[in-house]
């Protein structure tokens, strides 16, 4: 079982992530391959002190990629959108 701390690995500033969070409240994050969403929402409740209302995941595979002669791949990840509750607020970045 891994802590609360290592579900959480850190969050991801796209533009889908910056208009999920303006228009529908909505959080873009990376978490752990292994974290289920019970997990990842009790992490995020306890850590960051705020209402969770729904967590959606996605498993995205690893692009495969040409460094000269050789092949390579990316790691496989999965993020979660976090919808919050309404009325809650959660900025990673003060003042941009």
């Amino acid at each position: 079982m891994t802590t609360i701390y290592e579900v959480i690995k850190k969050p991801l500033f796209t533009e889908k992530g910056m208009d999920l969070k303006e228009r529908e409240n909505k959080i873009l994050i990376e978490v752990d391959a292994g974290a289920n969403k019970h997990e990842i929402k009790k992490a995020m409740e306890e850590i960051f002190k705020i209402k969770v209302e729904s967590i959606a995941t996605i498993n995205v595979r690893g692009k495969l990629k040409r460094f000269g002669k050789s092949i390579g791949r990316r790691s496989d990840r999965k993020k979660a959108i976090i919808t919050l509750k309404k009325g809650e607020k959660l900025d990673f970045i003060e003042g941009v």
